[in-house]
């Protein structure tokens, strides 16, 4: 149904007042140029046939016939000549987590879904859905990586016949603004998106979710900062919406908020359909050395599965081929001009990049100080990890999946396909492999280094050890075949990786938990975060010291600690000095009194000319 040329503002008005109907579908065809199907007019503006017919012999409005389905004109995505899959039979787990939020529709209420990898999470989102749907509702769907979004798009619309808006940062600003339309005007029942989608406006909200909600991705680092998920959960309660939570690794701030009962938990203990957990093994570095990244065990784990034509995925969180290049005659190391960092090695085009800045120059063929030809390359990333792979097994088919190779808009998509249908034998990846991913004939997980977080300055680092490594070894076995995982590290006997694996994640977070408590950091605590960068250090460390100051001066009920000015752990980047404040308090209240009152200072401050500088609240990392 298409306006027709007459359709303009003024024939609105022409019309009478009492004809609300007639009047709602034009101004609702106005903002849809390209025209909307009979059902989708049903959904934004409910119309009688008799009230179609009247506007078209008027001319207000014209009936076309569309070679294919208009919602795909519209950037919302629903194959209609694809076979429905029908609802899984869910376990009793399952069963409860649904019909516990469906019964809270109407209401605000948080629930953490807290699922083990491959418990059949997904399969609760799409039922709760399915009941949202059939009660003319919209859902919102938050997904942590825009190479999610194909696989998840694919399960909603093998499932549902309803029209699906996508949003993510890789859209056309007219792709983007088509998909933001359907959703606030109700066309879409069903909207899917990423960090930005939170801020997504819907006509008739009833459920909000958030996959993975563990993951860091869903903070906003730059710009405006925000946290999608805590957005999202302050969204469910504006509008009287429950909103579920899933992940197989709780972020331990959830974890202490399902504790304080702000969020009712609901546990998913068990793999869907029979699948068994994979089973761990620690190999120690020290005994087992490795030859290009690779030990011995893991060689003969990846030989074992090609013999079996079964898969195996080797993780490794860093791109690029080598981390540092250095000459072994004088010491020299590849650092960036512009940062506090050394340079990252990439094979394909034989540069070195700042992974800070974006700098990047040629591989130099001798030393830049003492004119040897004594480079070496130390360390391991994913295109040196691929090529000592090929070199081991030449014969196999390996594919290498990271932000270096998946660049494109559809890249992912054309990646994983290769994976779903058995064209690739080893799959080598970054931490975007590890997430919410359904590879069947994946038996073996090898993963080559997570010694570096163990270790991490922030005090974070061990969360985020532990959640990255559950989740990768949870892309084993998550069919009927069973699955391995194998971590090499020069660590075996870290306490955080003998509890992670013993015990599992549960018993890592109680332990977590507890050293948190005793040290007085979040969850316990509150902090918030000034970074301020400049050119000139003298300047910047003025503008801090002065901020300090000031912040010291405002009076609260409850104490406030305040640390630094501290240089940041990346002192320099872009050639731009950094430093930071840290902020602490055990009361909320008490953190908001204070940037209530230092936030004007800070703007006034007499060294602010030339510095950059912003405040995060609730900050993620430290870096």
């Amino acid at each position: 149904m298409v306006r027709d040329k007459k359709g303009q503002e003024s024939q609105i008005d022409s019309l009478p007042k009492r004809a609300l109907r007639q009047r709602a579908l034009l101004q609702c065809l106005q903002q849809y140029p390209e025209g909307l199907s009979n059902a989708m007019i049903q959904l934004a503006a409910p119309t009688p046939p008799a009230t179609l017919k009247r506007l078209e012999q008027q001319g207000l409005i014209q009936a076309k016939r569309f070679a294919k389905p208009l919602h795909s004109l519209l950037n919302t995505h629903n194959d209609t000549t694809q076979s429905k899959t029908v609802a899984l039979a869910l376990n009793a787990a399952q069963q409860a987590a649904v019909d516990e939020v469906c019964g809270a529709l109407g209401q605000f209420q948080a629930y953490l879904l807290d699922g083990v990898t491959g418990s059949g999470k997904t399969e609760v989102y799409l039922q709760i859905i399915q009941h949202v749907i059939a009660q003319g509702q919209q859902a919102l769907l938050l997904v942590p990586e825009i190479n999610l979004t194909p696989q998840m798009l694919s399960r909603f619309t093998r499932r549902f016949d309803v029209p699906i808006a996508i949003l993510h940062s890789r859209l056309t600003d007219k792709e983007r603004l088509s998909a933001w339309l359907m959703a606030r005007d109700g066309l879409a029942p069903i909207v899917i998106g990423t960090r930005s989608a939170a801020w997504t406006p819907l006509l008739r909200p009833a459920v909000f979710i958030i996959d993975e909600e563990h993951d860091n991705s869903y903070k906003q680092q730059g710009g405006l900062h925000y946290s999608a998920r805590d957005l999202t959960v302050m969204r469910a309660h504006q509008t009287a919406c429950p909103v579920l939570l899933g992940t197989a690794t709780p972020a331990l701030d959830t974890l202490y908020n399902s504790q304080q009962q702000r969020y009712q938990r609901l546990h998913l203990p068990e793999r869907a359909g029979g699948a068994k957990p994979p089973d761990y093994k620690l190999i120690d570095l020290r005994v087992h050395k490795t030859y290009d990244g690779l030990s011995q065990p893991l060689v003969k784990a990846i030989q074992t599965r090609l013999d079996l034509g079964q898969q195996s995925l080797i993780y490794i969180n860093r791109r690029g081929y080598a981390p540092t290049v250095m000459c072994h005659d004088c010491g020299w190391v590849a650092e960036c001009r512009h940062c506090s960092a050394h340079l990252t090695y990439h094979a394909h085009n034989k540069q070195l990049a700042c992974h800070h800045c974006g700098m990047v120059i040629a591989l130099p063929r001798h030393c830049p100080s003492c004119q040897k030809t004594a480079l070496r390359c130390l360390g391991q990333g994913t295109q040196r990890l691929e090529q000592s792979l090929q070199g081991y097994f030449p014969k196999a088919r390996i594919l290498r999946i990271d932000s270096d190779t998946t660049r494109g808009k559809h890249n992912m998509e054309n990646l994983l396909e290769q994976v779903h249908s058995g064209k690739v034998d080893i799959l080598v990846g970054t931490q975007m492999l590890a997430k919410g991913h359904h590879f069947p004939n994946v038996t073996l997980v090898g993963v080559i280094n997570m010694d570096g977080g163990l270790f991490g300055v922030d005090f974070r680092a061990g969360e985020r050890v532990a959640q990255a490594l559950i989740q990768v070894a949870g892309r084993a076995g998550r069919a009927e075949l069973p699955g391995e995982v194998l971590v090499q590290s020069y660590h075996p006997d870290h306490p955080l990786l003998q509890a992670l694996l013993k015990q599992g994640y549960g018993a890592f977070a109680d332990t977590a938990l507890a050293e948190r408590s005793e040290a007085e950091l979040p969850p316990y605590t509150y902090l918030a975060l000034l970074r301020a960068q400049h050119r000139d250090e003298n300047n910047l460390q003025a503008f801090l010291s002065h901020a300090m100051n000031q912040a010291s001066a405002v009076t609260t009920s409850n104490p406030v600690e305040l640390f630094g000015p501290l240089p940041a752990p990346l002192s320099r980047r872009a050639d731009l000095h950094r430093a930071q404040l840290l902020i602490q308090t055990r009361q909320r209240a008490a953190l908001h009194h204070l940037l209530q009152q230092w936030l004007p200072q800070l703007t006034d401050n007499p060294h602010r000319k030339g510095i950059q500088w912003m405040l995060d609240v609730d900050p993620q990392d430290l870096f």
